[in-house]
């Protein structure tokens, strides 16, 4: 199971990125797709997942804000991240999950919100 993760990168207090995390070897449809992310000193947590029939659910922190979407022909879910907070700083990290079983986790990509 590969997880690509692209995107990250700095950018000024309210702008915007859009993550981007390619699968292989996994049937994409049927997973539950995730992205976390950890910052310094602090715990890793959930940002947004997207069910497979396309529901999103987000943190607290990141709602109005940030959009999960996903497209199965390609394999890819996204994160849309607008108006961008310091407190958004963070490792990210995007999950593959199919039911009750393993957690797959991708490589992390940098996101620094920075004037």
């Amino acid at each position: 199971v590969q997880l690509q993760a692209f995107g990250g990168g700095m950018v000024q207090p309210g702008g915007s990125l859009r993550l981007s995390c390619a699968a292989s070897g996994i049937i994409f449809r049927n997973n539950v797709m995730g992205w976390y992310r950890q910052a310094p000193g602090k715990q890793r947590e959930l940002v947004a997942r997207i069910t497979t029939g396309g529901a999103g659910n987000y943190a607290d922190s990141v709602k109005g804000r940030f959009t999960i979407s996903r497209d199965n022909a390609k394999s890819t879910v996204y994160l849309q991240m607008n108006r961008l907070e310091p407190e958004d700083t963070a490792v990210y990290y995007c999950t593959a999950r199919k039911g009750y079983g393993n957690i797959y986790w991708g490589q992390e990509t940098q996101v620094t919100v920075s004037s």
